[in-house]
């Protein structure tokens, strides 16, 4: 195995893009899939090599980072008829930045090690596109010591804290803590504008008036002002993915006897935006949901 590891990403999406084009960008050999072919055309026009199925990438690579949907695509990538496991070995490691169910987490690695001994850190990551872009994600890991040490110069590429939380599926667990967070927050600042233009107050002004105080955050900061200017596109993140992402922390509260009575409220909210058609939207359009519009 060379100094520098031979890497594959899969699920070329809103964070796999950026995130493989940084990768690229800091020289390492990169092979990459996704179900639409057409997306890998960017990577593959800056040196990326294409693959015809996870297996192949799992052939080619020492370190394979993936980022589909939810647990049901990563059951598939991974132990599809062409998945990972059919194309793995023994001292290959993959990274997985999807945000699964915990329980998911752990099965997989379990099976994976089990199937071809790969090892299996799941890193679900927060920050976003921008920070996808900007290579100043927030990993939070789940996984042997050893594995995560081994991504770590990797993954110093693309975020500026990566930190294991625990053993496989505290990194999912971390992530929902995050998710529970962050999804309780876009309906307040949805209030909180709507709140300012129904009483005249100049929305737009929120996020810089409010900054540096008790009430600030980065979602404030981005998401108030595209509430504020009905700017949703291009879509920074999806209604259905915040909403998956909360059914997720429900099952692992009720398991726990944990309640959740904010996150439940929050849930409602995007479950009845994608009742609308709007799943695939930002979580942004709340503000038209408590303005009444459709």
């Amino acid at each position: 195995m060379s100094e520098q590891p031979r890497l594959g990403y899969i699920g070329i999406g809103l964070m796999g893009r950026p995130m493989s084009l940084r990768l690229l960008a800091a020289g390492y050999a990169l092979t990459v899939w996704n179900r639409s072919r057409d997306k890998l055309v960017p990577l593959t026009a800056k040196g990326a090599q294409a693959a015809d199925s996870p297996a192949a990438v799992a052939r080619a690579a020492d370190i394979v980072m993936m980022c589909v949907t939810d647990q049901r695509a990563a059951e598939q990538v991974l132990f599809g008829p062409d998945g990972i496991a059919a194309g793995g070995a023994p001292g290959k490691l993959v990274v997985d930045f999807s945000s699964i169910a915990p329980s998911s987490a752990r099965e997989f690695a379990s099976r994976l090690e089990r199937e071809c001994g790969m090892g299996l850190v799941d890193a679900p990551v927060s920050g976003g596109t921008l920070g996808a872009e900007q290579g100043t994600l927030a990993v939070m890991a789940g996984g042997k010591p050893e594995h995560i040490e081994r991504a770590r110069p990797v993954l110093a590429h693309l975020a500026q804290r990566f930190t294991r939380m625990g053993d496989a599926g505290a990194g999912q667990v971390t992530k929902l803590c995050n998710q529970v967070i962050v999804g309780c927050l876009f309906p307040v600042i949805a209030e909180a504008v709507r709140l300012a233009e129904a009483a005249g107050v100049d929305a737009h002004a929120l996020p810089q008036a409010l900054k540096g105080g008790f009430a600030d955050s980065l979602p404030l900061q981005v998401f108030g002002a595209r509430m504020a200017a009905r700017q949703f596109d291009p879509p920074l993140g999806a209604v259905a993915i915040m909403l998956k992402d909360l059914e997720n922390a429900a099952e692992v509260a009720k398991g726990a006897r944990v309640p959740l009575p904010m996150a439940h409220t929050a849930a409602e909210l995007y479950r009845l935006l994608v009742a609308q058609g709007r799943g695939e939207h930002e979580p942004s359009a709340l503000v038209d949901l408590l303005a009444g519009k459709r």
